[in-house]
């Protein structure tokens, strides 16, 4: 028998550089004078463990696109499986927010948002198509949460001065709503209602320029509350904490909260495809990446492999677009024809 065996499993099947991916295989022999690897793209992976049924391998750099993993052990290969490895569009980032797609003409919104009260030259960053990554000329101290309305303009919380800004123009942020908190997420319903989450543990509505009402209320968290609609109405928060088994919860029209899906540590952006599926930057059963939850929260399951996953959003060319806490990526996810516009 090939004493590499063969593959039988690849989880999850979409993962960026650094993410750790585990195979379930059979045959794998597993020697202490190190002649078995793991290979991705070509390239070597640093192996995390192994044994005869599973190995954990980490995904190295320079490979992205529809590619092969396989297996060697004492000069014989595996047959190849099939991954997908995302391709890295911006670095030396702080993201701390979902990143936005342009709905004008599909460019990403990206932040660069530094410690608070910190001021860094440029803070938010726009990503055209063609891959070319912008500044706008745009004083913003802290942008966090980003989003845009029904009718496509731009807006940004500032934690460090718990207000929301409109962007004009690309060229100048107007406050839009103050005394916030900590204001972090933020996100717009059907009606194009605005509501902004001060990590301290209130969720703003926002029903005009300087008009905000106190809508629910959770736990105060140790980062920023992400927010999303889902298909259903509901919003949807994330409010991580510092255990294993948080929730990211669902707030109806009146504003009552509840547990939708709990068990991931640290769960942060959030992002709905047109079937109500939910995918969430978070650890999930100690892996790290991307978890996808079933409609209804009734299953989940780790989705892209990925460390330090901060943010993410679909685009109408079916990428995903993964933020981490210092880059972006761009993973392209068989969910095509099924994502939101």
């Amino acid at each position: 028998m090939n004493k590499a065996g063969i593959i039988t499993k690849v989880s999850p099947r979409y993962a960026v550089s650094g993410g750790e991916i585990a195979l379930q295989c059979d045959g794998f022999t597993v020697d202490g004078g190190g002649s078995h690897a793991c290979y991705i793209g070509g390239e070597p992976c640093t192996l995390v463990a192994a044994s005869r049924r599973r190995v954990l391998a980490i995904v190295p750099e320079d490979v992205e696109g529809d590619t092969v993993v396989n297996l060697e052990s004492e000069g014989e290969g595996s047959p190849a499986a099939e991954i997908t490895v995302g391709r890295l569009l911006a670095d030396d980032m702080h993201i701390v927010a979902n990143p936005a797609v342009d709905p004008k003409d599909d460019s990403i919104i990206l932040t660069r948002s530094g410690s608070r009260g910190q001021q860094l030259p440029n803070t938010l960053y726009r990503l055209e198509p063609d891959g070319y990554l912008d500044e706008f000329p745009v004083e913003i101290m802290n942008p966090t949460g980003i989003a845009f309305d029904h009718d496509g303009d731009l807006y940004a919380t500032n934690r460090a001065d718990g207000e929301v800004c409109r962007i004009e123009r690309g060229e100048q942020a107007v406050p839009y709503a103050t005394g916030l908190g900590t204001a972090t997420g933020i996100a717009f319903n059907e009606e194009g209602v605005m509501f902004v989450g001060d990590r301290a543990g209130t969720i703003h509505r926002i029903d005009g320029p300087g008009r905000s009402v106190p809508f629910a209320t959770l736990e105060p968290s140790v980062a920023a509350f992400h927010l999303a609609f889902g298909p259903d109405g509901r919003l949807y928060v994330s409010s991580p904490g510092l255990a294993s088994h948080d929730s990211v919860w669902a707030i109806d029209r009146g504003g009552s909260v509840r547990s939708y899906f709990r068990g991931f540590g640290r769960p942060q952006g959030l992002a709905f495809d047109r079937d109500g599926n939910l995918y969430i930057a978070a650890c999930y059963q100690g892996h790290h990446g991307i978890v996808r939850v079933s409609k209804g929260g009734k299953s989940a399951e780790n989705f892209v492999a990925v460390n330090n996953a901060v943010g993410l959003c679909f685009t109408r060319r079916g990428e995903m677009i993964i933020a981490t806490t210092d880059a972006a990526y761009s993973l392209p996810v068989d969910i095509y024809g099924t994502l939101l516009n």
